[in-house]
């Protein structure tokens, strides 16, 4: 148990160091009470959109094309979104139980994913680890964004509530990014060196600055309850990874190594991306921080099982 507790411990422990040198930097005053918000622009204007064009425009198919992997993690992925939005539709809008739903659902792929497939499968996890990110960031993440402008349109006939829908989404940079990404992609151009290696610089600040501003927000004065935190993590860790194994092993049938990076990606804990979408849109990030800090923290033990039932 030790050795997978470490091997895990080496991916998570930068991140908490992230966020706590966030949290410090609010208490001790270096940083101001907007620097939250002013963080998760940059990261949601510029290091996000810079991060899904460059990854999109420059994914080849041989990299992405496996449709068993492919419908067990998208499956997993949207049944755990959807059933937690039905779920907080009860007491909450359309847009915070969409946000909600994204923290059940959305998988730290990138941060975590990827080095701990690499050290658990060798070169051969980085295959599913690079498709697992583009589902959960470039479809999963997309659906969210969707529901959460429907959910904040205003009352009026279903034409001018799509006509506000289609042009909120085509001002939205996580949602153009990904799109002008394809359609690079989809051109045969290649980029230049220069900009490649400006939306490299852009695209590696994005984790390290959503991590900061999640600690600069959690210093900030919290409500008293913060509800359904702590559901949104039991789901997370739990219910996605038993779900996606069980479509890995026994509806998809998939080879041992990808049903086991199946396994991994689906039991990482909640990324920043439902934490940024909260703050973009100005809805309560309260439960989405505690579900972001305490999936990771829970990730530990979990990651570790799991590691442990791979052999």
């Amino acid at each position: 148990m030790v050795a997978p507790m470490l091997a895990v411990l080496n991916v998570l422990l930068p991140i908490f160091a992230l966020i706590l040198a966030g949290y410090l930097c609010r208490r001790s005053g270096c940083m101001g009470e907007t620097a939250a918000s002013e963080l998760n622009r940059l990261v949601v204007w510029l290091c996000l959109p810079a991060l899904l064009f460059h990854t999109t425009a420059t994914a080849t198919l041989d990299e992405i094309w496996h449709p068993g992997f492919i419908a067990v993690i998208s499956i997993g992925s949207l049944a755990v979104f959807f059933a937690t939005l039905l779920y907080r539709l009860r007491g909450r809008s359309l847009a915070d139980a969409s946000i909600d739903g994204l923290s059940a659902a959305y998988a730290n792929t990138g941060y975590i994913g990827i080095p701990l497939c690499v050290l658990v499968l060798g070169d051969d996890g980085l295959a599913p680890a690079l498709i697992a990110s583009l589902i959960v960031v470039c479809v999963l993440f997309t659906v969210a964004v969707v529901l959460v402008e429907v959910g904040l349109q205003r009352a009026g006939s279903p034409l001018r509530v799509l006509g506000r829908v289609t042009l909120a989404l085509a001002k939205n940079p996580l949602v153009v990014a990904p799109l002008l990404g394809g359609v690079w992609n989809l051109s045969g151009l290649l980029q230049p060196v220069a900009m490649g290696r400006f939306l490299e610089l852009l695209g590696d600040a994005t984790v390290p600055c959503a991590l900061v501003s999640l600690g600069l927000f959690l210093a900030q004065p919290q409500p008293a309850a913060a509800r359904g935190a702590a559901g949104l993590v039991l789901i997370k860790l739990i219910v996605q990874p038993a779900l996606v194994w069980g479509l890995a092993m026994y509806v998809f049938h998939l080879p041992p190594l990808w049903a086991k990076a199946a396994l991994l990606l689906s039991a990482l804990p909640t990324g920043t991306g439902p934490f940024m979408l909260a703050e973009f849109y100005g809805r309560d990030a309260a439960v989405v921080a505690r579900a972001v800090l305490w999936s990771t923290l829970g990730s530990l033990v979990t990651l570790s099982l799991c590691l442990l039932w791979l052999g």
